[in-house]
This record gives C-alpha cells, sequence and structure tokens, in this order.
C-alpha cells in the first residue's frame, strides 16, 4: 500500500454526529465517576497505540498537568490535517469533532484497533471544557482548539517542524464529571497493562502535580520486550512458581493473531486474564473458550497418557487444570463483535477455533519437550483435584444450611425486616463489641448486623476446602445466601438468592482493623468477585475523633479536618479543645456509630471497584501472600501516596 492510500484525508470515514454524548455521558464513557474521568485518557492513548500497532509510532507520552489536565503526545503519522472530501472540512476536525469518525474504520490504515467499540477521541472533546491538538505532519506544525467539542477557529497552520506526531492536551468539563481528579495510580496500572500487551512501545506518564523538594515530578516508564511473558511474571512476582518460566504461544490463523502466556504457581487460585485489542474482557468469550478447551484437551491427553491418572484413581475435571494457573490471552480482532451485560465478552465464533488451534499444538510441543514441567503440572491437577473433592464435601455442609432458610441462619445474625434484597443491606463488622452496638444503633427495617470474630481466615493461602471449612466464611456465605459451584463450574458463584445489595465492611479506623477489612476483600475478590462487579461490595467510613469544646462538637476522618475543627471551635490557640481518638467501633454509642456510619443521610460509603483486574489479582497475591520484600517495597513505594477520604 502507498503511503497516501495508507492513511490520507479520505480515509476518515464519518458514521454519526456527536449530538447525544453529552445528553448522556455513560453511554459511551461508562460513567461520570472516577471509571469514565480515566476512560477520557484510555480514548485518546488507544489512538496512539493503533499508530504502534500499524508499525508508525514508538513512543507514547501521557502527562497529568498541574490543573488536572491531560496531555498524550506520540511520535506516529500526525492525523491528517488536509481537506476531506465528503465533509468539505479538514480531516482533523472530522476526527476530533464527529462521532465514530476516524482511520480505524478503513481497513487500508488499520488491521485491528483498540479502543471501546470505536467511540474515539470526538467522545473526549464533546466532554472536554478545552482540548487542543497539535498535529506535526509533512513537516509542519498544525493546531485546532476546542470547547465542549465545537472548534474554535478552523486548523491553522502555525509553522515548521522536524518532529512528527500527534499531541493532544484536553481538561474533563466539571460540570460533567462528580469525580474531577485524575488518580496517578490507575493510569499507571493500564499504561504498564499496555506497555506488556503490546511488545517494544515506550509509555511514560509523569504527573506535574507531585513534585519532589527539587522540582522533578513523579515519572515512570512502561517498556516490555518480553510482552506477555513479562506480565505474567510481574501478576506473579509474589506468587511461588511451580514451572521456571512462563510458556509462551504465539501464532496467527485466518488472519487473527493470537498471543498467550501461561504459569502454575503453589497457588489455589485460577486467574486467567483475556483482552481484544487490548481490551480487558473480564466477562470471557469465545477466546477464552478456546483457551480452557485446549488446555483441559491437551494436558489430560498427556496425563492420560503417562499412566499417572490410572494409578491414582481420580476423575479430573476442568478446572482442576486450572488451579493455580496465571494466564494471559490476548488476541486482535479486525471486526470483533462484544456481549454481555459490559459489553466485554467477546462473541465472534471463528476466534474460539483459532485460539483452540494455536494453544493445543504449542501446548502439546512444550509438554513434549519439558519433561520434568510436565511432570509437575500433571501433580498439580491430581492435588487440585483431591481439594475439589475435600472442597465440595464442604460446600455442600454450607449450601445444606443456605437452603434451610431463614431457621438456618447464623446465630450472630441480627437479620432486618425488609425481604427486597434491593432496600436490604448487611454491615460484616469486625469483633462482639462493635457488633452489639451497631445491632443497637441500625434501622432493623432494612439493616442486618453480622460480626465477625477475629481475624478471619487469608484465602490467598489456603486451600478450598479449608475456606468452606471455616466458620466464619461460612457464616457470611449463610447469611448472604449465595452458594458455590455448579455441575458445569465448580467454582460458579449462584447469587439467584442473594439477600442483600449493599453488604458493607465494617471495621476499626486503625491497621488491625485495614488488616481484617483486607482479608475481606481479598475473600470477596476471590469467591465472590461478581457481588463486587455488581456494586454490592462497600466500606464504612468511621470517624477517627471527635473534637469537644464545651456543649459543641464535630467529627474528624483525618488529621487534617481534625486540626481545621480545632481551629474553627478554638481559635489558633485552640483552647479548651478535648480530643478524642477512636481506637476502635466499639468505643463509639450507639447513636455516636448511626450519625457518623450507618445512617444512609450522613455517612460515607466507599464503593468496592476494580478498575483494572490483572493490578488486583497482583495487589492481592502481594498483600496477603507470604513473600514479604514485594510488599514492604509496596508499602514503603506507596505510603506518601495513600489517600484518606472521608
Amino acid at each position: 500500500m502507498s503511503e497516501a492510500k495508507n492513511y490520507g484525508a479520505d480515509s476518515i470515514q464519518v458514521l454519526e454526529g456527536l449530538e447525544a454524548v453529552r445528553k448522556r455521558p455513560a453511554m459511551y464513557i461508562g460513567d461520570v465517576g472516577q471509571k469514565g474521568l480515566h476512560h477520557l485518557v484510555y480514548e485518546v492513548v488507544d489512538n496512539s497505540i493503533d499508530e504502534a500497532l500499524a508499525g508508525h509510532a514508538t513512543s507514547i507520552q501521557v502527562t497529568i498537568n498541574e490543573g488536572n489536565s491531560v496531555t498524550v503526545k506520540d511520535d506516529g503519522r500526525g492525523i491528517p490535517v488536509a481537506v476531506h472530501t465528503k465533509e468539505n472540512r479538514s480531516a482533523l476536525e472530522v476526527v476530533m469533532t464527529v462521532l465514530h469518525a476516524g482511520g480505524k474504520f478503513d481497513k487500508d490504515s488499520y488491521k485491528v484497533s483498540g479502543g471501546l467499540h470505536g467511540v474515539g477521541v470526538s467522545c473526549v472533546n464533546a466532554l472536554s471544557s478545552h482540548l487542543q491538538v497539535n498535529v506535526h505532519r509533512d513537516g509542519k506544525e498544525y493546531v485546532q482548539e476546542y470547547s465542549i467539542g465545537k472548534p474554535l477557529y478552523p486548523v491553522k497552520e502555525v509553522g515548521n517542524s522536524n518532529y512528527r506526531g500527534t499531541i493532544v492536551t484536553f481538561q474533563p468539563d466539571a460540570s460533567i464529571f462528580f469525580e474531577a481528579t485524575y488518580q496517578y495510580d490507575i493510569l499507571a496500572a493500564r499504561l504498564r497493562e499496555l506497555a506488556y500487551l503490546n511488545r517494544g512501545i515506550r509509555i511514560q506518564l509523569t504527573d506535574n502535580r507531585d513534585k519532589d523538594d527539587e522540582g522533578v515530578a513523579r515519572t515512570q516508564e512502561f517498556h516490555s520486550e518480553g510482552g506477555l511473558r513479562e506480565f505474567v511474571a510481574f501478576i506473579d512476582e509474589s506468587r511461588e512458581a511451580l514451572i521456571p518460566q512462563p510458556m509462551y504461544m504465539e501464532g496467527e490463523i485466518e488472519g487473527i493473531p493470537v498471543e498467550v502466556a501461561m504459569a502454575y504457581n503453589t497457588s489455589y487460585a485460577e486467574n486467567i486474564h483475556s483482552y481484544v485489542n487490548n481490551i480487558n474482557t473480564h466477562e470471557g468469550g469465545t477466546h477464552l473458550t478456546g483457551f480452557r478447551r485446549a488446555l483441559t484437551r491437551t494436558l489430560k491427553k498427556y496425563a492420560d497418557e503417562s499412566g499417572i491418572l490410572t494409578k491414582e484413581k481420580l476423575e479430573v475435571a476442568g478446572d482442576d487444570f486450572r488451579e493455580g494457573l496465571t494466564a494471559v490471552i490476548s488476541v486482535k480482532v479486525m471486526e470483533p463483535q462484544f456481549e454481555g451485560q459490559t459489553k466485554t465478552k467477546l462473541g465472534n465464533s471463528e476466534v474460539s477455533g483459532a485460539v483452540d488451534r494455536i494453544v493445543g499444538e504449542m501446548l502439546t510441543n512444550y509438554l513434549e519437550e519439558h519433561p520434568n514441567e510436565a511432570r509437575i503440572i500433571v501433580q498439580k491437577v491430581i492435588l487440585a483435584a483431591k481439594a475439589r473433592i475435600a472442597a465440595r464435601k464442604a460446600r455442600e455442609m454450607v449450601q445444606r444450611k443456605t437452603v434451610l432458610g431463614g431457621n438456618s441462619l447464623p446465630g450472630k445474625l441480627a437479620d432486618c425486616s425488609e425481604t427486597d434484597p434491593a432496600q436490604c443491606e448487611i454491615f460484616l463488622v469486625e469483633g462482639d463489641s462493635a457488633g452489639g452496638t451497631a445491632k443497637q444503633g441500625r434501622d432493623r427495617k432494612f439493616q442486618a448486623i453480622m460480626p465477625l470474630r477475629g481475624k478471619i481466615l487469608n484465602v490467598e493461602k489456603a486451600m478450598q476446602h479449608k475456606a468452606f471449612e471455616n466458620e466464619e466464611i461460612r457464616n457470611i456465605f449463610t447469611a448472604l445466601g449465595v452458594s458455590i459451584g455448579t455441575e458445569e463450574d465448580s467454582k460458579a458463584l449462584n447469587t439467584a438468592k442473594l439477600r442483600y445489595h449493599k453488604i458493607v465492611i465494617m471495621c476499626d479506623a486503625d491497621v488491625d482493623g485495614s488488616h481484617i477489612a483486607t482479608l475481606i476483600m481479598t475473600f470477596f475478590f476471590r469467591y465472590m468477585k461478581e457481588l463486587i462487579e455488581n456494586g454490592y461490595i462497600y466500606i464504612a467510613s468511621p470517624p477517627l475523633y471527635l473534637v469537644k469544646k464545651g456543649s459543641k462538637s464535630a467529627y474528624a476522618w483525618n488529621e487534617t479536618q481534625r486540626d481545621q475543627i480545632a481551629r474553627d471551635l478554638g481559635g489558633e490557640e485552640q483552647t479548651g479543645i478535648g480530643i478524642q481518638r477512636y481506637k476502635g467501633l466499639g468505643e463509639m454509642n450507639a447513636e455516636q456509630l448511626w450519625v457518623t456510619t450507618m445512617n444512609p443521610e450522613g455517612r460515607t460509603l466507599k464503593q468496592v471497584t476494580i478498575d483494572n483486574a490483572s493490578e488486583a489479582d497482583r495487589i492481592f497475591s502481594m498483600l496477603m501472600g507470604d513473600d514479604v520484600p514485594p510488599r514492604r517495597e509496596f508499602i514503603e513505594k506507596n505510603a506518601r501516596y495513600a489517600r484518606i477520604d472521608a
């Protein structure tokens, strides 16, 4: 293909206009909170990634500016600026102002592209109070600015340039987003993921809002030559590996490039992360189906032929082959078809066969060429099968209690009178003392209280049957009314009888309380991830301080608030101020706990969400695993960036 045909003004194809974006932004970017805000950056970065996938860019720079605007710069070809024949205006203006307009719809310009269904940078423009794009192309620099998606002037040439690429700077519209502050860690996790998924690309993230004593901004560069191999190793860095190096498989069938990296570890969790055109398909789809089918068929064939299964007299199931497995599957599809509630489940039937064939052939070769590793994997599968049988028996004990109805609810549970799950909430409370206070302070109509004794089992380091044998975990299952295990999938979560749509973790506001909350969240992430994905899990925010002067008092959730309240009540000298530090929930009386932490009219609940599944997987493994050095390094590195939200 010639360069002109490859990417010129008329490569830009127009599908529809921008009218609805500002009226219903959540339809296009997910929501108008933190998730949607960060999605704006991903949309712009996706354009740069597409240039890199097409072989025209090697470097992407993302900068969070001091006013919370964001700049994305790449060294690609630069968006075409010539007049678009059909639109009779600059192709740059068409790309920036018309929804679904871009080179990625022209198969001659891009073979595959990322982004959320091609919404594109025009959506970012529509939701920005101000956006400026600078294009360096053909030895010239061009610029255009926009306000809420409307051009402020025609594209203009502003000088000569030795650079080549596109620079987009945008300010999210504060009237659209109720969460308007970019979080460095969220962006870093996604950019790191993109670097692994697109090996060889250099992506730099700089935060000009955060500078050290010498005025140097916080900066990280993400670059991977090993790609998915390094991605799997990164996710598994806190787990004990069973095989020396991750397996890697790559191939292309019928125009569908497939990449897979996988490794086994000593944990009991299955962690498979799948991507289509760099989009995380957390609901799975045909590529995941093809991978699982090939894995089960190939490993079972090898195990049967080795005679080990016959000796053990065991029936193995699909789940057994995936216990302790960490894998990343990445496919590139020219015209992906998405389905599922969040449009992140791949539906293209042809992809399943492509993944199945490539993984089957390459895994067969690996097992033949690495007999020691193959034997270790089969032994892990046998151990998993034995554990599954033990877990089924323990799980059946839990489920027998659950299905019997109200009379089988845990004795410590103080249930609510409302029966509609959408109206009900349950507080999982640390300790009997705080549980007793919460029972006195609650609204019995819709609030249930479930006290938990001490620190629940760390499920990150426990086999599944040990989790189901743990009394506190059994009580959580029974109280919530959920069960695990179907004929098809022994780890599937059944939420048909879920009794509460708000599940609130309420622990002391100290180090021990944080540890207990993390243990509970680890349990939900590993055993009930769907509840997190459906938005049912929350963390309560009890205050740390009560500040008093005479008859006046106010609560504070952090030191800054405490000091401000003390100044407001006692002046700069803070005379006559009394400060009570709450060491635990049990130190509050029922009325105080209701007013500060449980009353829907005034409380703050933090909803638990999963912004990045692979990053969450890695962090839970690191925080709750056996490997101390990575945990210490993580805490030391992130302590200064920890946030206390009220």
